[in-house]
């Protein structure tokens, strides 16, 4: 696991931007974290990363917004799934199985169907005694993604 401090909204931004202009391989990226903390932010600059040229919302409503880049993008926000059940009536994994980048909001909702899948995980919190600084713990799970998060830590 990876911790890193963002210090403003900007630099959530530039990681997420990094991050999105190194994946090349069908990925899934889990989100958790307090509300507000930066998920969307992080996601907006993802996008960009991946070449999405269109403005990035929450599909808080809708549950998943999908976009085109280098890869295709499934935008997921599950916060208010009441269960993971409701997931499989959208076709999740046919979602999670297609050729796309899938970032996913609030992942830990839906922590169950993603047990066994090879993911990155990354939880985005207040930094203590701060509203501005973020700390990120990133987690990889699976060797393709470890190699994903070595680049993008490397100095």
């Amino acid at each position: 696991m990876k911790k890193i401090l963002m210090k403003n909204e900007r630099e959530t931004t530039e990681l997420g931007f990094k991050l999105g202009s190194l994946i090349d391989f069908p990925a899934i990226v889990c989100l958790s974290g307090d509300l507000g903390a930066g998920k969307t932010t992080f996601v907006q600059g993802f996008s960009k990363g991946l070449g999405v040229s269109e403005n990035i919302t929450s599909p808080t409503f809708t549950i998943v917004n999908e976009y085109n880049g280098r890869l295709k993008l499934y935008h997921f926000d599950v916060y208010r799934i009441s269960s993971s059940d409701e997931m499989y009536d959208i076709g999740f994994d046919e979602y999670i199985s297609s050729d796309a980048v899938c970032i996913i909001e609030w992942a830990e909702m839906i922590e169950d169907l993603l047990q066994g899948i090879e993911k990155l995980w990354i939880e985005i919190k207040y930094a203590e005694g701060s509203t501005f600084k973020r700390e990120f713990l990133v987690r990889p799970e699976g060797e393709k993604y470890e190699k994903l998060v070595e680049e993008l830590f490397k100095e």
